[in-house]
């Protein structure tokens, strides 16, 4: 069993129209490489303000990889990505 990996991602203020505009190209990443156990957004004032993730991955590197090609992270939306192992031992 691969480790897995908490992302506490946080957006750029006002960049809510970056996050729209590459949604899709996240949720189709997540998708296709499997790595996410669950995840979503993290909503301040009813407004989506950032991502938290917990994924699967070989190694902290892969995580950083991981975390580096998907599509919020390549068109800048994130003020800062935090990555650390997390261990499941509820639910």
């Amino acid at each position: 069993m691969m480790p897995y990996f908490a992302l506490i991602c946080r957006d750029k203020s006002g960049a809510l129209d970056t996050r729209m505009a590459n949604r899709e190209a996240h949720l189709a990443y997540v998708a296709e490489t499997g790595a996410v156990l669950f995840g979503g957004p993290m909503i301040t004032d009813g407004e989506m303000r950032g991502s938290l993730l917990v994924i699967e991955a070989d190694s902290m590197d892969a995580a950083r990889d991981w975390a580096a090609q998907d599509p919020y992270g390549l068109a800048g939306l994130f003020d800062s990505v935090e990555i650390t192992e997390w261990k499941k031992v509820i639910g």
